[in-house]
């Protein structure tokens, strides 16, 4: 997934326009079209406002990984979970223990 890719799925994740987006960091909409375009790339005070903004980091948006040990999913997760409220997180975790345990449940039989 690319940057333009990316601040897609963030602005569709929030229920946001562009236009909107645009005004609350106040750009350009038509900036913003062209980054989900892939047809420019935001300079760098805006990247970290970008992820200010959508509580992301830097790296997420330009889907840079240096730890070779995350996987993307993994990455993936962090970020939802991280923008969830604490007790949607807590709701989030005994849902995944669930999951978990069904999986152990189910390779004994």
């Amino acid at each position: 997934m690319n940057f333009g890719e990316r601040l897609r799925a963030l602005i569709e994740e929030r229920g946001i326009t562009q236009k909107a987006l645009a005004e609350q960091l106040n750009i350009a909409a038509s900036t913003v079209s062209s980054y989900v375009q892939n047809t420019r790339e935001p300079d760098f005070e805006t990247l970290k406002r970008l992820a200010r903004y959508f509580e992301v980091t830097p790296d997420y948006l330009l889907a840079f990984h240096t730890d070779r040990t995350t996987n993307p999913l993994e990455n993936e997760l962090k970020r939802v979970f991280g923008s969830m409220t604490k007790e949607q997180q807590r709701v989030y975790i005994e849902q995944g223990k669930v999951f978990v345990k069904s999986n152990h449940h189910k390779s004994r039989f």
